[in-house]
């Protein structure tokens, strides 16, 4: 009879593998399974290496106190190796973010031919793919380490102040404070009704400002004590706020970028479509809102889900009842002037959007329809980067898909703000040259990088 300790491996051989298929096959539907998988599948993605370690150490560790006396032991052995050879590939799968990210921002931005200086990239003359760095061993080893040596924080800094309730902005800016920085301004996500400035984008917001930016990651009031419009109202006054004291942290207010993940995503992205929409501005209507670039995560992008891309009512009863508090059937318009794909323009700024394939809380089709129709509309250039196998919040720690993608977001910010100092200190002059001097291979874009080292992953690819 196979004893105790054979049936426990195989039981916890089953759930280590559910954690991994999941991570490959996460549900959408129903909403509340769809989030409880989410947090399963977003930490075995982006950890796929560190799950790898705690399911092989537990498997020795029933191996070593006899779990392989009796048939249950061995079918648990061969669950594991299963799960651990998916794993293992998983991981490697984390390098194809390099080329998803920085071929979706080489590919859009070679594409405009107005002036302005190259993007920090370079190419693998081989393969005609980027050639980056690899990733170090610390940052595999230490993914929730965020501080960047040399990146001051200033915390706690009281940007508005709106029916009693304090509004509040961390500001992350280089210890010797470079002159005239450029600006970048930071919006959380949590679903409109939760979420913390502090425990989101660290990554980034430490990055760029070790980059010599000054970021600033704001609050804004949640519901459902809020209706929105309060929620967009409040990431304006922060604007407002970043604009007329960017300049006591080194900043230079004539840059500022937005961006924001999910929910923040959603009102970064509206912030930087309608800086010219008084609705938006309670009190404040003449105040200058408008951005320079935007960078949006995995953002909401039609609160109506007229393409039928959400598979369940959960955002729709969401929005309803916490955040706007009115039925969608009841006042459609308010829903759609509240949507940024339904506020597209040609004047719209410079913009990279984010998300990931494995996306189980906001469906990627969104991503895809809302930078197709950006491209449409505007004159700027557009970069949509679709990370393979990521799932929502991926890039919230120090993961491989976050890493290579925060190095294209700064290429990308970085090589819209030489231009625009470019274009600023040559207003007269004639404007000659490309966008981005370093152009992809003809006919290479970014989903056809990702294609080619798909079919031929090798160790090297792991960077």
């Amino acid at each position: 009879m196979p004893s105790p300790l054979s049936w426990a491996f195989l039981v916890a051989s089953l759930v280590a593998a559910w954690f991994t298929y999941n991570a490959y096959r996460p549900p959408r539907w129903p909403a509340t399974w769809a989030t409880i998988c989410f947090f399963a599948g977003w930490l075995t993605v982006e950890l796929a290496a560190h799950h790898l370690l705690w399911q092989f150490a537990a498997a020795a560790g029933f191996i070593y106190y006899g779990a392989l006396d009796a048939w249950p032991g061995w079918v648990a052995l061969l669950v594991s190796v299963a799960s651990w050879a998916s794993l293992m590939r998983l991981h490697q799968r984390g390098a194809l973010a390099a080329e998803a990210a920085h071929g979706a921002v080489q590919g859009a931005l070679s594409e405009y031919a107005e002036g302005g200086d190259s993007l920090a990239l370079t190419l693998d003359p081989e393969h005609g793919m980027p050639a980056l760095a690899p990733v170090s061993l610390r940052h595999y080893a230490l993914p929730f380490r965020m501080k960047q040596r040399r990146v001051v924080a200033v915390r706690g800094q009281v940007f508005a102040e709106v029916g009693g309730h304090k509004l509040r902005a961390d500001v992350y800016h280089r210890e010797d404070r470079p002159a005239n920085a450029p600006v970048l301004l930071f919006v959380h996500g949590g679903g409109w009704v939760l979420g913390f400035k502090e425990f989101q984008a660290l990554p980034m917001l430490n990055r760029m400002a070790a980059e010599g930016w000054v970021c600033i990651s704001i609050d804004y009031r949640l519901s459902p004590r809020a209706t929105f419009p309060d929620h967009i109202a409040d990431v304006n006054r922060g604007i407002v706020w970043a604009k007329a004291h960017a300049h006591q942290y080194g900043g230079d207010p004539a840059f500022l970028a937005v961006s924001g993940n999910s929910a923040g995503g959603h009102l970064a992205a509206l912030a930087a479509l309608t800086w010219d929409d008084p609705a938006f501005k309670p009190g404040f209507e003449d105040a200058d809102t408008r951005v320079q670039a935007a960078v949006t995560f995995y953002g909401v992008y039609d609160l109506t889900n007229r393409f039928g891309h959400w598979p369940h009512q959960g955002i729709a009863g969401l929005l309803e009842r916490m955040v706007f508090k009115a039925r969608i059937a009841d006042d459609p318009e308010r829903f759609d002037a509240a949507s940024p794909i339904a506020r597209v323009r040609a004047d719209a700024p410079p913009w990279l959007v984010v998300h990931g394939t494995h996306d189980s809380l906001v469906p990627v089709a969104e991503a895809r329809r809302f930078s197709a129709a950006l491209r449409e509309a505007s004159s700027a250039p557009v970069c949509y980067a679709e990370i393979p196998d990521a799932q929502h919040a991926f890039e919230i720690f120090r993961s491989v898909r976050g890493h290579h993608t925060l190095r294209a977001v700064r290429d990308f910010l970085n090589t819209v703000y030489e231009r625009h100092k470019g274009a600023a200190n040559a207003a007269e002059a004639p404007q000659t040259g490309t966008f981005c001097d370093t152009p992809l291979s003809p006919g290479l874009n970014g989903a056809a990088i990702v294609a080619a080292r798909a079919r031929s992953m090798v160790p090297e690819t792991s960077r």
